[in-house]
């Protein structure tokens, strides 16, 4: 089963009319012309003159102010598109992580207090001990960035290196964990392959075990039901293994063309998928937040079925 070069290119028109123009931008990047200018020019919309990164760039909180889970969003998107650490929209990301860091808890905050003013997903709420709920949500990926995007000694550097330390020890306590935080783990141990020796020579366990606790954990974490695909935040295979050379993708076997059969069954007439859950309130603001989400897991879905080869184009 594969999508059709008539369903990608009604897929294509749909993000040009629909979607915002970051997710447009993505598409042109991975599926027309790998011009990362046009991404860059969208992602610097969404970055405060702190560095960070606010203005809903993630739907589910609409807060205009920085905060390290909104950065995280930018971070993600600026990694797809092999950003270079000299570019000025890297530099400030940079600065902006470096200064809002909890030295004391060896991690960034996960939702910040200003998300309450403005319309968001009930899990974007801050409450006194929110952070708890987090853990290392996203910041075992945050510590990743700063490694990847500046030199080695430098204090950026030294505050990755501090907080993988407690994240490892914290990953390795673990028996399960949410499915985000372990997708954070896993792009931390890709971001990590580069400077694997100075990793095992710093942190308690190798990365080679490190990242073999991230799989068990990913693998007990993936829904093996096909029936609860696509209910709320259920998990899939294709959650964890995006690429077929991903060590995952064997282990999970025949479910991986299974969840890829699921995508192609699942896209709508338009050519995108709904996303399976809600806010519960703010309605007007969910519908907004909602059409924005397909334009993310179109780009998202169309890339992995790309590297599965699905795309007939």
């Amino acid at each position: 089963m594969k999508i059709t070069k008539e369903r990608f290119e009604n897929t294509g028109r749909w993000i040009k009319r629909n979607a915002r123009p970051l997710e447009s931008a993505l598409w042109s990047y991975h599926f027309e012309d790998r011009n990362d200018e046009g991404v860059i020019k969208c992602i610097e919309a969404f970055q405060n003159d702190d560095g960070g990164f606010g203005h809903g760039i993630e739907p589910d909180f609409w807060s205009p102010y920085s905060s390290p889970m909104a950065s995280w969003a930018a971070g993600q998107i600026l990694m797809d598109i092999e950003a270079k650490p000299e570019l000025n929209v890297v530099q400030k990301l940079v600065n902006y992580l470096e200064h809002s860091y909890m030295h004391e808890k060896k991690m960034w905050p996960s939702v910040m207090p200003s998300n309450n003013e403005y319309p968001h997903a009930p899990w974007w709420h801050w409450t006194e001990n929110v952070q708890e709920n987090w853990s290392y949500n996203p910041s075992a990926e945050l510590a990743g960035f700063l490694l990847h995007w500046s030199s080695s000694g430098s204090r950026a550097a030294e505050i990755g290196w501090k907080t993988i330390k407690n994240a490892a020890d914290y990953l390795m306590e673990a028996d399960e964990m949410d499915r985000h935080e372990i997708n954070n783990f896993q792009q931390l141990v890709k971001l990590m392959s580069k400077q694997e020796i100075e990793f095992d020579s710093r942190i308690n366990y190798s990365l080679k075990h490190t990242a073999e606790k991230v799989n068990a954990l990913a693998y007990k974490a993936a829904g093996k039901n096909k029936g609860d695909w696509g209910l709320g935040y259920t998990a899939t295979p294709l959650d964890f293994a995006e690429h077929p050379e991903d060590s995952l993708s064997m282990k999970f076997g025949t479910l991986i063309d299974d969840n890829l059969d699921f995508y192609i069954e699942q896209i709508s007439n338009e050519g995108t998928w709904d996303i399976s859950w809600s806010w519960g309130q703010f309605d007007n603001e969910f519908q907004i937040a909602r059409n924005h989400w397909k334009g993310i897991l179109a780009v998202k879905r169309y890339k992995i079925l790309h590297s599965f080869g699905r795309l007939d184009v």
